[in-house]
């Protein structure tokens, strides 16, 4: 086994060649990075083929039809294959990316880590400095503008207002940002470079949502998943950027929060909240008061809520301690552990938390890294879906 890094992940993956054999993510399109279509497992460490691995389909364990914790493993797809999406500039290839989000006038946002592979620290620093992650396309795929070099540490998750305002979570430099479409600043909260528990500050935040009469809500923070550490609260600020109220703090009851990583409003107001390393998605009005808590949807990277309420929700996370070898390799308690999950998209309805279909995962379980498949979701107008991977892609999935 190898232990790896990609950015502060780490993934202990099997040595073979079995997941790149045995999932073959289409690059027709797009501009897929270096590891986009291995499962996690770099070709360099797959190419070494040191231990024996289970064909595809044969490896003994199989995940139920619902999980431990009520997900949805046997729903119907109504979708097509993803294929990579978004034409980038020649040259350039998608880094790792959370974030995928549709514009009120149909416009595709997306923003990456500055073409690099890792989560937080500083991704865009360096010789990736002069490297642009934000990016608007055309539906098609076509590329309309990008910016953003230098401006960010490591951004995670962007948002669009009713205004086609952009909202960017920057986890690694501590931030949050307010930008017009053409990346002019138009309001910054945190200090920069500087986490913290204050009033003003952040901790690696993670997404921002608004709500109708434009308060801010800050989803605060990444660090410190299955640990005692880090921030674990929501932030409420006026559309000022006043601060008004936050609640939340690490731990598992009602209320309480463990890597919050998205953030989404449904038509009523209601926040929803992916509570990630908890395995849930929870449900709040706009003053903090707890409504819902909902397991059926997965582990939650992403969360995309249309105007019809329904709603998407991307699992890229979901594992155990198994690896394709029949070891017991990755450890058996901490960070990803959803029982009997399978990773993929979740679609059903927001008004009621009913599930009605899903977009399994093609890598093979047992899952070999920390994530694969979507972290951002979203949809446009037509209703096909739009996947941001963290492994360096872009997918895009067309109805049947």
């Amino acid at each position: 086994m190898h232990r790896i890094m990609w950015g502060n992940r780490p993934a202990v993956v099997a040595i073979g060649i079995l997941v790149l054999a045995a999932v073959r993510l289409s690059a027709d399109g797009g501009s897929p990075g270096p590891l986009a279509q291995t499962c996690g497992v770099p070709p360099a460490v797959a190419a070494s083929a040191a231990l024996p691995q289970f064909p595809p389909g044969q490896y003994p364990v199989k995940l139920p039809p619902v999980s431990l914790l009520g997900a949805r493993n046997d729903l119907p797809n109504p979708f097509r294959p993803g294929v990579s999406w978004g034409q980038l500039p020649e040259g350039r290839k998608w880094g790792s990316t959370a974030s995928i989000a549709i514009a009120p006038d149909g416009k595709l946002w997306v923003v990456d880590r500055c073409g690099a592979s890792g989560a937080g620290g500083t991704t865009c620093g360096g010789a990736n400095a002069g490297v642009n992650p934000i990016f608007q396309f055309e539906p098609s795929g076509k590329l309309l503008k990008s910016f953003g070099a230098g401006m960010f540490v490591s951004p995670h998750k962007l948002s669009v207002d009713k205004e086609g305002n952009l909202w960017l979570a920057d986890n690694g430099g501590h931030q949050v940002f307010k930008l017009s479409q053409d990346g002019k600043v138009l309001m910054t909260l945190g200090k920069k470079g500087m986490a913290g528990s204050g009033l003003d500050e952040f901790e690696a935040p993670t997404d921002v949502a608004i709500a109708p009469n434009g308060d801010i809500f800050v989803g605060d923070g990444h660090n410190g998943g299955g640990a005692a550490i880090g921030n674990a609260r929501i932030m409420k600020f006026d559309k000022d950027g006043k601060f008004i109220q936050m609640w939340g703090r690490k731990g598992m009851g009602v209320g309480e929060f463990d890597v919050i990583h998205t953030l989404a409003f449904d038509s009523q107001g209601r926040l929803f909240v992916g509570d990630r390393q908890n395995n849930r998605v929870q449900i709040f009005d706009q003053n903090g008061k707890f409504i819902a808590q909902w397991f059926q949807f997965g582990r939650p990277s992403g969360i995309y809520i249309d105007k019809n309420d329904v709603i998407y929700v991307a699992d890229s996370e979901s594992r155990d301690g198994r690896t394709n070898t029949g070891q017991f390799a990755l450890s058996q308690t901490g960070y990803g552990y959803n029982l009997g999950a399978e990773r993929g998209i979740r679609i059903g309805s927001a008004k009621d938390g009913s599930v009605k279909y899903f977009i399994p995962d093609p890598c093979p379980y047992p899952y070999a890294a920390g994530s694969s498949m979507a972290e951002g979701i979203t949809a446009d107008f037509e209703g096909n879906v739009y996947g941001a991977d963290f492994l360096g892609d872009v997918r895009k999935f067309v109805k049947k």
